[in-house]
């Protein structure tokens, strides 16, 4: 009998340094349509003369200011969770629901196939770079101590500077035991001085990243909307779980409503990931969370987000490494090669 599982797409930021190579070296030698998607990629990144994805993945050297391009570092993200998904075993797995974190909602669309590969990869391009040249910043705080459980004193300075900055500074995701903050970068200066230092790394600044999914993403937003097509969105083949944990079945799902959350909602507004873990976790029970690459940054965000639910009887983070610890863990990162030896078909 197949496990149900559900699986969850990254967002940006995760294709780093250790990453380089990363994507070609995951493919199997006779995993055909992995190779031909990719080179669709190359393909359409050539016509928009940008760097195809294989001359990123395959570089000598990681260079910051290629690699964390914010389109390249997209196509990259793109790239590297589609072609895990692909590989995915569908005799071991039925996916039963797909949802991501941010920039992992495009991935998840083209997952589901919302988007055929090449309006996916125009449209993740297009919106990097409509995006990156938003104004504002972005920053990470925690919301937990070292054993995952909320910290009231935390959750209290997050939630005082949001007040005092007004519209200034938002909540741009929420990411499990983490706020992520964006907003103009005279408030998120100021909130970062403000905020109590947390395990000398927080508050963290998230180099070259916009105030994404707030207010000042509005003009990004308003271009796509009226550059991007109704005709190239179409209900998915396997349910999405959005940023505010609604759902999108695969019968009863408007292309207009999705177009508009997609480049809308999803662009100026809250993205909850933990909301939609949540909501994916209740209303699907999957047998197994799969976690795409790049990659392995997803699990402490969404084991986070079962720990606050109690999902499994969870209560903290040495309940969850426990049972990480068995022959077959809950959570499953392709990002990690013990893991990923779970999840993926012998040929891919």
């Amino acid at each position: 009998m197949k496990k149900t599982a559900l699986v969850v797409c990254p967002g940006r930021g995760t294709y780093n340094k250790p990453e380089l190579g990363s994507i070609y070296a995951n493919i199997g030698e006779n995993n055909a349509n992995i190779r031909n998607f990719i080179a669709n990629i190359d393909t359409v990144r050539e016509s928009l003369g940008c760097p195809t994805l294989t001359e990123l993945d395959q570089a000598p050297l990681f260079k910051t200011r290629v690699h964390q391009h914010p389109d390249n570092a997209a196509t990259l993200i793109y790239g590297a969770g589609y072609s895990d998904f692909m590989a995915i075993d569908r005799e071991q797995y039925e996916i039963v629901a797909i949802t991501g974190n941010s920039m992992g909602w495009y991935t998840a669309m083209a997952c589901a196939q919302s988007w055929d590969s090449d309006t996916a990869i125009r449209i993740v391009t297009d919106m990097a770079q409509r995006t990156a040249g938003g104004a504002g910043a972005q920053f990470i705080y925690p919301l937990v101590d070292a054993d995952w459980r909320p910290h009231p004193d935390y959750i209290g300075a997050v939630q005082a500077q949001i007040k005092q900055h007004g519209g200034d500074l938002q909540m741009s995701i929420q990411y499990g035991g983490y706020a992520v903050l964006a907003g103009t970068e005279a408030a998120c200066q100021a909130a970062m001085a403000a905020l109590p230092p947390v395990d000398e790394r927080f508050p963290l600044l998230l180099h070259g990243h916009a105030a994404f999914h707030t207010q000042l993403m509005a003009e990004a937003s308003q271009q796509a909307l009226q550059h991007w097509p109704e005709v190239l969105f179409k209900a998915p083949e396997i349910p999405l779980v959005d940023g505010r944990g609604k759902i999108w079945p695969t019968s009863a799902s408007d292309a207009a409503a999705l177009k508009h959350y997609t480049l809308g909602h999803q662009v100026t507004e809250t993205y909850d990931f933990s909301r939609a873990i949540t909501v994916a976790l209740k209303e699907f029970a999957p047998d197994h969370v799969i976690l795409l690459g790049p990659g392995a940054g997803l699990g402490g965000a969404v084991a986070q987000t079962m720990i606050a639910e109690n999902w499994l009887g969870l209560r903290d983070k040495a309940d969850f490494v426990t049972r990480q610890e068995t022959p077959t863990p809950y959570v499953l990162s392709m990002g990690i090669p013990e893991q990923r030896r779970l999840v993926v078909a012998s040929d891919a």
